[in-house]
C-alpha cells in the first residue's frame, strides 16, 4: 500500500516499526496517522525547508549554549549563585539541542520518523522535560532579580543554597508534569506531519484533556506571569530612582526597559504560539490543527535553545565582558571581589550590582526609601 501526501510517497512498509509487520499494529497507529493527512501534509519541498530550519537550531543552539558553558566554567567571577541558574538554562537547552533536535531534523530531512514508537516516546518526554526545566528556570531567575533589587541588602555572592535550590526544585517540577504520560495521564506520540512527536494534544478523553490544561496553566502561564511581575517590579523600581533626573539613572532605564521586553517578548515568541497550538488541538475542532499550522509553533519553541543565551548574556554585564575576554583569551576581567573591594557597600545580582544612594539629601532618602539605591552600572 502506497500513500501519496502532497506528491511525496510515502511506503507504510518502510514507516513500519520493527516487529510489527508491514503497516500493522502500533506502528502504524503510530506513524499512520500524520502521514495521511492529505490536504495537510507536508510536500518535500515543505520537509526540506523544516529540516534546514532545524538544522540552523541544532548548530547554533549547541555552539551558542556550549560558548556560555565555557565561560561558565574558565571564569570564577561568575559562579554567582543567580548565574548558577542561567548555567542551568544553558544546560537545559543544549541538552534539548543533542537529545531532540537531531531526530526531527533526521525526519524532516527524510520525511517520516526514523526512531520507532519508543524513540517517538522518548522524544516527546526528553524535549518536554528540558523545555520545561528551561522556562522555570527563566521564571526563577526573573524572581532572584527582583529578590535582589528589592532586598539588596540580603544579597550574599557566597551562598549557593537557595540557588541550588532553585535549580533542583526545576528539574523535581519538570519530572512531576513530564512523567505522568507514562502512567496513563495521556501520552506521547506523533505530532504535526510526522517528523516530531510530544503529548497527544488531539486526544478528547478526560484525562487527555485534564493534562494538557494543566500543563498550559502550571509550566507556560504561571511562569509568564511570575517573569511579568517580577521584572515589572524591577522596572517599577528603577523607574523611581530615574525621577531623580540623573543621566545614568536614565541610561539605566532605558537599558534595562529593553531587557524585560526583550526576556519578556523571547519568552512569548517561543512558547506562546505552542501552546495556543496544543488549547486549540485539544478543544478546537476536530482537524482545526492540520499538521502543517503545527509545525511553525514547534520550531519556535526549539528556536527558545538559540535565543536564550543570547538574551540572557547580553544583557549580564559581568557574563559579557567574561565573553569577550573568552573570545581575545585573556585572563578573567574584575572578579566580584575585586568589585567589592573597589565599592565595599555594593552587593551583587548577577546582574545588576546595586549600591545605597550616598549623594541624595536625608529627605530625599526618606521619600524614596524603597528606591534609595544608585547601579553602579554601564550600560
Amino acid at each position: 500500500m502506497v500513500v501519496h501526501v502532497r506528491g511525496c510517497n510515502f511506503s507504510t512498509t518502510d514507516s513500519a516499526l520493527p516487529g510489527t509487520g508491514s503497516g500493522s499494529g502500533a506502528g502504524a497507529a503510530l506513524l499512520d496517522p500524520p502521514l495521511t493527512q492529505s490536504p495537510g501534509g507536508l510536500s518535500r519541498t515543505g520537509h526540506t525547508v523544516v529540516a534546514v530550519f532545524l538544522g540552523f537550531i541544532l548548530v547554533a543552539g549547541v555552539v551558542n549554549n556550549l560558548v556560555a558553558l565555557l565561560v561558565f566554567a574558565k571564569f570564577r567571577s561568575l559562579w554567582t549563585p543567580i548565574n548558577l541558574i542561567l548555567l542551568n538554562i544553558s544546560a537545559s537547552d543544549i541538552l534539548v539541542c543533542v537529545f531532540g533536535t537531531p531526530f526531527s531534523f533526521a525526519a524532516s530531512v527524510h520525511g517520516r520518523w526514523l526512531i520507532g514508537e519508543d524513540g517517538c516516546k522518548w522524544y516527546g518526554f526528553a524535549n518536554s522535560l528540558f523545555g520545561i526545566v528551561s522556562l522555570v528556570s527563566l521564571s526563577l531567575l526573573s524572581y532572584e532579580r527582583h529578590h535582589a533589587v528589592m532586598h539588596f541588602s540580603q544579597v550574599d555572592v557566597s551562598d549557593f543554597r537557595k540557588a541550588r535550590l532553585c535549580v533542583a526544585g526545576s528539574w523535581f517540577y519538570s519530572l512531576l508534569w513530564t512523567l505522568p504520560p507514562f502512567l496513563g495521564w495521556s501520552s506521547y506520540g506523533p505530532e504535526g506531519p510526522g517528523t516530531t512527536c510530544s503529548v497527544q494534544w488531539h486526544l478528547r478523553s478526560l484525562a487527555g484533556v485534564s493534562y494538557v490544561l494543566c500543563l498550559f496553566v502550571f509550566c507556560l502561564l504561571l511562569p509568564l506571569l511570575l517573569m511579568v511581575y517580577s521584572y515589572g517590579r524591577i522596572l517599577v523600581a528603577i523607574r523611581g530612582v530615574g525621577k531623580i533626573n540623573l543621566p545614568a539613572a536614565q541610561r539605566r532605564e532605558q537599558h534595562i526597559l529593553l531587557m524585560v521586553l526583550s526576556m519578556v517578548s523571547g519568552y512569548m515568541l517561543c512558547w506562546m504560539p505552542y501552546g495556543v497550538m496544543a488549547l486549540a488541538a485539544t478543544f478546537g475542532r476536530a482537524g482545526l490543527v492540520s499538521p502543517v499550522a503545527s509545525v511553525v509553533p514547534s520550531v519556535l519553541a526549539k528556536f527558545s535553545t538559540v535565543i536564550n543565551p543570547v538574551i540572557y548574556m547580553l544583557f549580564n554585564n559581568q557574563f559579557y565582558r567574561c565573553f569577550v575576554a573568552f573570545v581575545k583569551c585573556a585572563d578573567d576581567p574584575r572578579s566580584v571581589q575585586e568589585e567589592e573591594q573597589r565599592t565595599p557597600r555594593t552587593q551583587f545580582s548577577g546582574l545588576f550590582p546595586f549600591s545605597r544612594q550616598t549623594s541624595l539629601s536625608a529627605s530625599q532618602r526618606q521619600r524614596n526609601d524603597s528606591h534609595t539605591l544608585v547601579v553602579n552600572y554601564n550600560p
